[in-house]
């Protein structure tokens, strides 16, 4: 099956599992003065839900291909597909408080949820509270569709297990990336080490780890092997994702990415790339950043000052050879797996697609 295949298929059925959990059946009531603002929360979660590069969908489905037989994966495909939907479904809910958190107003180039619900109730408190609850309906939705499609696998068992073991380090991220906002700025090796940290459970645990981790579960694996290798070849990869996706708040478009360019500053989040820059900045650099980042707002001046000494003080070339070093890592983990070749190259070009930062230098 092709990638734009897959794409489609992904695309399709996410939609279709996400209005089916969040509308209301027939066999349900709500009050009708209630009504147009439960619809319009069940529109704006199929909104939230569409689009994106389905990355973590499609190296589920490419792990699940590269480990099982050829019966598993005839007989297990359409509940393979349900699996892979259901981490995009989680995604979306995680985006969307985000977003709240972050206090941002777009998301893939759209107004994030929360602002689209304020703007439809004409209340910026009542959108902000449906879309908390928007992301609760995602998350449980998420674990629903999980859970019915490991049910009609024979080696799903260890699935829901694990899927909750996902939200759970994803939550424990989501944490410890509020926490780090505390790292003092006059220390930026423990800032480093503090948000690569933030990145393993924040994002590598549910963007690499476990799409890894599923698809050769649902191959057959042993759970304490399927669990060993996802982290071997998924922890360097999805810290390498993160990098990239921070470098790109800095040096790639709005066009590319749906968010303002330089939205990590103007928020004053600690970064691996300040960290670095703050590290490599003589002594008037770094009390310009430091002063940067401890005001109470960035202006666009700040911005792209900010983003001027990024560059002159080597920390974007510092983020790359991060980022190379880590795709280094896993795809020389993914060479040592027992594994024909046809399987490593599945896997190889599915976890590619994570950093194509390294492919463009």
């Amino acid at each position: 099956m092709t990638r734009s295949s897959d794409l489609e298929q992904i695309e399709t059925r996410v939609v279709a599992l996400v209005r089916d959990f969040s509308s209301i059946h027939d066999d349900e009531t709500v009050a009708d003065s209630c009504r147009p603002i439960e619809q319009a929360v069940a529109s704006q979660s199929v909104t939230s839900s569409e689009g994106g590069k389905r990355l973590r969908a499609l190296l589920t489905l490419d792990s699940f291909r590269a480990f099982a037989s050829d019966d598993v994966r005839e007989r297990d495909a359409d509940a393979m597909l349900d699996l892979a939907c259901a981490i995009e479904v989680f995604q979306t809910g995680a985006l969307v408080h985000d977003d709240i958190i972050d206090d941002s107003d777009l998301r893939r180039g759209k107004p994030s949820a929360h602002r689209a619900l304020a703007a439809r109730t004409r209340s910026n408190d009542i959108g902000h509270g449906l879309g908390i609850m928007l992301g609760d309906m995602l998350a449980t939705a998420s674990v629903d569709i999980a859970n019915r499609a490991a049910t009609r696998m024979r080696h799903g068992s260890h699935v829901v297990s694990a899927f909750l073991n996902m939200h759970r380090e994803v939550e424990i991220g989501q944490v410890l990336d509020l926490a780090v906002e505390l790292n003092p700025l006059d220390d930026p090796e423990s800032l480093a080490q503090a948000s690569l940290n933030v990145f393993r459970w924040k994002t590598a645990s549910y963007t690499t780890i476990a799409p890894l981790e599923f698809g050769m579960l649902c191959a057959g694996m042993d759970p304490s092997k399927a669990r060993s290798l996802a982290l071997r070849i998924g922890l360097p990869l999805g810290l390498a994702f993160q990098l990239a996706d921070d470098l790109l708040d800095v040096v790639g478009s709005s066009r590319n990415t749906g968010k303002p360019v330089g939205g990590d500053i103007r928020e004053g989040k600690r970064t691996v790339l300040l960290a670095d820059a703050i590290a490599a900045a003589d002594a008037d650099a770094k009390r310009e950043l430091i002063g940067i980042w401890e005001s109470d707002e960035r202006s666009e001046s700040q911005v792209a000052r900010a983003i001027e000494l990024f560059g002159q003080t080597g920390a974007i070339e510092r983020s790359h050879g991060r980022i190379t070093d880590l795709w280094n890592e896993s795809n020389a983990a993914i060479g040592q797996l027992d594994l024909p070749e046809n399987g490593k190259q599945t896997l190889a070009e599915a976890c590619a697609r994570f950093v194509p930062i390294v492919a463009e230098r």
